[in-house]
């Protein structure tokens, strides 16, 4: 397999969220807050997507930072996996 084959394997969809919920067996729920500009006013307006992931070993809590990667189905809702847990929650 050549390096750009690998490459290209490996490249997953990556985004930085907040757990806010963790009340299910191996699955968070994660907020993520993105920044647009209004196409026609120039106004930057904050937009925020749920999405479940996949948290094998039940690590994550309520209020963490995680970095999450797009992968396979998992369930019906299920398209994410915990890649990381960049900064625990205080407390």
């Amino acid at each position: 397999m050549t390096e750009h084959q690998q490459e290209a394997r490996t490249h997953h969809q990556t985004l930085v969220g907040k757990v806010v919920s963790d009340k299910m067996d191996k699955t968070v729920v994660v907020a993520v807050e993105q920044t647009r500009t209004h196409p026609l006013y120039r106004r930057s307006m904050k937009r925020t997507s749920k999405f479940y992931a996949h948290d094998a070993g039940n690590e994550c809590r309520e209020g963490d930072r995680v970095l999450i990667a797009a992968s396979r189905p998992l369930s019906k809702q299920k398209r994410w996996r915990v890649r990381q847990i960049l900064q625990r929650a205080e407390g």
